[in-house]
């Protein structure tokens, strides 16, 4: 029979870092919300989300695109660096030495317990290059539906979740020790099931960023990317 003490690790049970029940501590009198670290943490209200799309697009029309894109490279830069010193301190080894269940268990539920919606990623296309990452239920998508009220063509040309591919590219870029770019190819503002974003070389995704404003479906931009007839 297995003891309780032959489960623990540095007297603990080991269990994923990012449960939200453990991760998130709030207190009500002060209204503040802080991580198990103790770090401070944000909620963001919908009509804020909505109010920032539909400002940004007001504001700067067609550059919103890459704004928010350079936005989410920062964010997603500092969130690769917490989300390592998180799980570098908590299982005692550096992230690069972490089992690739224990590493992708950990994203899911980080990105999930922080209210982006549930992740995963596809390694259909890793033998030629690209990696996909799938969100569903992104607050990002849902909200920047908003800048229809400003141009209603703005919203419905192509996939809208910029800030996202701006933290994948950051956060995989850092990873992996490559400058990767990250291209949104399937959008849930769009009708889609999930949002899709394609990871890889820049040079290599130049072409896929002309076949969305062409409108061409996820499928056929991936057949394209991997020259294939």
């Amino acid at each position: 029979m297995v003891s309780v003490a032959d489960l623990l690790v540095d007297n603990r049970i080991p269990s994923n870092f990012f449960v939200a029940d453990a991760y998130v501590h709030s207190d009500l009198e002060l209204g503040l919300l802080e991580n198990r670290r103790g770090a401070r943490l944000l909620a963001m209200p919908e009509p804020l989300l909505q109010a920032i799309y539909a400002g940004l697009y007001k504001e700067t029309g067609q550059a919103t695109r890459l704004v928010l894109f350079n936005c989410g490279r920062w964010w997603g830069k500092n969130f690769y660096a917490r989300f390592c010193e998180d799980l570098s301190d908590y299982y005692h080894q550096p992230l690069a030495d972490l089992p690739m269940i224990e590493f992708l268990q950990s994203l899911q539920q980080c990105w999930q317990t922080h209210g982006w919606g549930r992740i995963d990623l596809d390694q259909t296309y890793q033998q030629r290059g690209f990696l996909l990452v799938k969100i569903w239920d992104s607050p990002f998508a849902k909200h920047a539906m908003a800048v229809s009220s400003v141009d209603p063509s703005a919203a419905t040309k192509r996939p809208v979740c910029f800030l996202e591919a701006g933290v994948l590219s950051a956060f995989f870029s850092q990873l992996t020790g490559r400058d990767l770019h990250c291209v949104q190819t399937a959008c849930e503002s769009l009708g889609a099931e999930c949002n899709i974003f394609v990871l890889g070389l820049r040079d290599r995704l130049l072409a896929a960023e002309e076949m969305v404003n062409q409108n061409m479906d996820h499928a056929a931009i991936m057949k394209s990317l991997c020259g294939e007839s």
